[in-house]
């Protein structure tokens, strides 16, 4: 998947870099960190975004330091791993997450968000709405009147939408990683 979007006046090239999943989630998992999306921004100097959390769904500067060093010790390792030269940059993937694995959308049911499709349904390809969870690998969404099903493989990207809600949830959670 190729897009276009401009960053500050420069046009970008972005990937979703599905080629270099299976390289880097182990190292990724090894480390005790899951990968939530991976990205290369394109340009004169190419930028390798890597965005993970926990398993217990935390992330602080802290972990993005440690699975930064853990990375940059597998690519001195393996300097072919990913061709060119590139930054890496680690981040969380925040409150208003993107959705990127089919289980995103049932463990945030309840909550409101954004998807896009790659290919229209009914001359639509964007939607918002209340996730319901899933149908076998469709994702199912409350879009006000219509409760629609919207295929898993059709999504080209999907996110959470920062509502109170969601702010009050992952407060909660917080507050929970820091009694333990």
């Amino acid at each position: 998947m190729w897009d276009t979007p401009t960053h500050e006046g420069t046009a970008a090239i972005l990937s979703a870099m599905h080629h270099l999943e299976p390289v880097l989630a182990p190292v990724i998992e090894a480390a005790g960190f899951r990968l939530v999306r991976l990205r290369m921004m394109g340009g004169k100097v190419k930028t390798l975004q890597i965005m993970a959390e926990r398993p217990d769904g935390s992330m602080n500067v802290e972990d993005c330091a440690e699975l930064s060093r853990a990375l940059s010790d597998f690519f001195d390792a393996e300097p072919d791993a990913v061709p060119g030269e590139f930054n890496l940059e680690i981040s969380s993937p925040g409150i208003d997450r993107p959705l990127t694995r089919l289980t995103d959308f049932a463990r945030w049911a309840g909550h409101e968000a954004k998807i896009d499709l790659s290919a229209a349904i009914d001359g639509r390809k964007r939607f918002r709405g209340i996730l319901k969870g899933l149908e076998g690998s469709d994702v199912v969404i409350d879009a006000g009147k219509d409760t629609l099903t919207l295929p898993f493989a059709a999504i080209a990207e999907a996110k959470l939408v920062l509502t109170d809600k969601l702010i009050e949830e992952d407060l909660k959670a917080r507050g929970a990683h820091k009694e333990h």
